[in-house]
């Protein structure tokens, strides 16, 4: 399965538009959030529009520039997967929108327990979705706020700024794929456990991932993962 990862688009209909031929040879495309421009929130809807118009499953989740009322119309676009679980080509598919509480300057920053609340479905379901070691290998987390201590929540100074909480639910589910963003300047790919996290870097900037799951005796495994640029 060929993935196009891609986050932090803020409003940049241009740089998606360079990614059609992309979107359409890919069968998946995972979005980690931010749609608006920074205290644009009219913007966060051509994005969208953008986006899923190619016809090619996309599953996304909010950011922190994003309007919280905005899930509403990724819902309708069939997209979200925030909150919520979805099931795709036997892979589980679950997000957790918005960005950790930092300087208040953007309408959707929220507490750690707010954002790991988020994966409570995926919690109750795993009864059904783990092996028996624990481990949920057909799982795909998106969010939009990465863990804590990878290569994919360093900002300058090297200081790590991702959420402890979900680094832990990482931990304890061990999903296949993490697709995460927000932190612009640490694009990058990293493993926790035998989890692999890609932080597409944003695509504001032109930049994207790609991946390659292959599925063996019923479990998906990331063949490659690779970081590019427009």
């Amino acid at each position: 399965m060929k993935i196009l990862i891609i986050s932090d688009a803020h409003g940049s209909t241009e740089n998606i538009e360079k990614l059609t031929d992309k979107i359409q040879n890919s069968d998946l495309v995972l979005f980690g959030g931010d749609f608006a421009k920074f205290n644009h929130p009219q913007t966060a809807r051509p994005a969208l529009e953008a986006l899923t118009k190619t016809g090619t499953p996309v599953f996304a989740v909010l950011g922190n520039c994003d309007e919280p009322e905005f899930i509403s119309e990724i819902e309708s676009a069939d997209i979200s997967v925030q909150k919520s679980m979805v099931f795709h080509e036997s892979l589980v598919i679950s997000g957790s929108g918005g960005g950790s509480k930092f300087s208040g300057d953007t309408p959707f920053e929220r507490t750690e327990e707010e954002l790991v609340q988020d994966f409570d479905v995926v919690k109750s379901s795993l009864s059904q979705i783990a092996d028996e070691e624990g481990r949920c290998r057909n799982l795909v987390l998106i969010m939009h706020n990465p863990p804590k201590d990878t290569k994919t929540d360093v900002i300058p100074g090297g200081i790590h700024v991702g959420s402890q909480k979900l680094r832990e639910f990482i931990e304890s589910t061990q999903p296949v794929l993490v697709v995460t963003g927000h932190i612009h300047e640490s694009a990058g790919i990293d493993k926790i456990g035998n989890s692999t996290v890609i932080n597409p870097g944003a695509l504001l900037e032109g930049k994207y991932a790609l991946a390659e799951l292959e599925k063996t005796e019923g479990n998906w495994e990331v063949k490659s993962a690779e970081l590019f640029s427009l």
